[in-house]
């Protein structure tokens, strides 16, 4: 049998992925993909969009909630199953979907990961290709614990797609997935216990915004239990246990179900990267600034599994994406340089941020200006009887210039959006109290947070 050759063959069907092939294809180049999952990534069929579809109906809930009493006479009920059935019109058409755009643009596919022969070569479906460029786009995994009762652990894929409720949840693991599932099943009713190796949720954000969030998921019912290791999972006759070490002692935590949110690793163990000569570490492909393997020339990566120093968000995927396309197509003509990049929590009040931590921020030597208020009395807060609204920004002294923004509130995400354009721009904090926004919104608010 012929071996099939292409100018590019993409591994990956996510947003970074289909965005390269597209464009090379575009360009007259011969392509192929590849995926060993149902087609269309990560963040539209099991991830970010039906995420957000369920977190939609808890807004609904925490709204009525907060206004229970003061005009709204009953919290409305969810339907679970009927929830779900919505949720999947937004995700059981994407495979199908990108299978026949990726086909109308005359793009090979292939429904296995592939595995490298050789720095060009790649076995796929029992054949045997070449490709002048390969461009790993594979995004990441859940991080697999190597604990006994393992296999009694369900993933983030399992969530999204539970046909009930369970009545009592343990998730290990108190990241981005931890919280915002847990928040999710908590107000559809769920009794959930939150067990965390760390002292505190969210590690990588700034630690009093988040002290505020850990307040208020309390007050939700949700159960936290600090500074553990999970040992073990058990199965019993209706629950599972999950036992833990803390303090030097053993404890253990019931729930119905098990989820290990404890963090993602980058999906590269399929693809025999060693027989490509493509090194890895921990955060995944090791590239240079044009985001082309340090070892082998014709290898790409962009997306969760590159190791490019990016946050691993889709925002951040499509960026390198459009990185990798051009230096492909044009023999490495543009390095990724990252503005400043937000990230979100989509929990209830969510949380967002945008550049330095007040501590990272005095590690690097800055002189700082450091605002931080608990504002529930603030007009936007008020009139919805929000009680969790707070808020920290850094500023750099020296250049009057933002260095980093923090922001726990029902509309964190969109008000964080407005600091990446202050930050992106150069604005000094007198620029955006110059500025005229539509009032009373809470985009509005944040000239009052500098």
């Amino acid at each position: 049998m012929a071996i099939k050759e292409f100018d590019v063959f993409v591994i990956g069907t996510g947003t970074a992925g289909k965005n390269v092939a597209y464009d090379c294809v575009e360009a007259g180049m011969s392509v192929a993909i590849a995926d060993n999952r149902e087609f269309g990534g990560t963040c539209a069929n099991r991830g970010c969009d039906p995420k957000k579809v369920l977190v939609g109906f808890t807004e609904a809930l925490h709204l009525a909630g907060n206004l229970k009493g003061k005009g709204i006479v009953s919290v409305p009920e969810i339907n679970w199953k009927a929830l779900q059935k919505y949720k999947s019109t937004f995700t059981d058409a994407v495979p199908a979907a990108t299978e026949r755009d990726l086909k109308e643009a005359g793009i090979a596919m292939y429904h296995q990961s592939p595995q490298f022969l050789d720095e060009n070569t790649l076995s796929v479906e029992g054949k045997t290709v070449k490709a002048k460029k390969i461009v790993i786009a594979t995004g990441q995994k859940p991080l697999e614990l190597k604990i006994p009762g393992r296999e009694y652990l369900k993933v983030s894929d399992d969530f999204l797609d539970l046909p009930e409720l369970p009545e009592s949840i343990v998730f290990v693991g108190a990241g981005y997935i931890g919280m915002e599932f847990a928040h999710i099943a908590a107000r559809c009713g769920a009794k959930v216990t939150v067990v965390e190796f760390a002292p505190r949720p969210l590690s990588p954000f700034d630690e009093d915004i988040v002290n505020h969030l850990t307040e208020a998921s309390k007050k939700l019912g949700i159960d936290f239990i600090f500074n553990a290791q999970v040992t073990e999972v058990e199965k019993l006759q209706k629950n599972y246990r999950v036992i833990f070490q803390k303090n030097g002692k053993e404890s253990s935590v019931k729930g119905r179900a098990v989820f290990n949110t404890a963090g993602r690793v980058p999906s590269i163990a399929e693809l025999d990267l060693e027989k490509g000569n493509v090194i890895f570490e921990k955060e995944g492909i090791s590239v240079n600034e044009f985001l082309q393997s340090t070892t082998n020339p014709s290898v790409y990566a962009c997306g969760d599994v590159s190791a490019s120093g990016s946050l691993p968000l889709t925002p951040t995927s499509s960026q390198e994406a459009r990185v990798v396309s051009k230096n492909v197509r044009k023999n490495n003509v543009l390095k990724m340089d990252f503005p400043p990049v937000p990230s979100v929590v989509f929990t209830l009040p969510q949380v967002a941020a945008i550049g330095l931590t007040e501590e990272e921020a005095k590690k690097q030597g800055y002189d700082i200006v450091v605002e931080s208020k608990s504002v529930p009395s603030w007009f936007n807060a008020k009139r919805i009887n929000a009680k969790t609204y707070a808020y920290k920004t850094i500023v750099d002294k020296k250049r009057n210039l933002i260095l980093g923004a923090h922001i726990i509130a029902p509309q964190a995400g969109e008000m964080i959006n407005l600091f990446v354009l202050a930050m992106c721009g150069k604005l000094e904090p007198e620029d955006l109290k110059r500025m005229i926004f539509a009032y009373p919104t809470w985009g509005n608010d944040i000239k009052g947070m500098v």
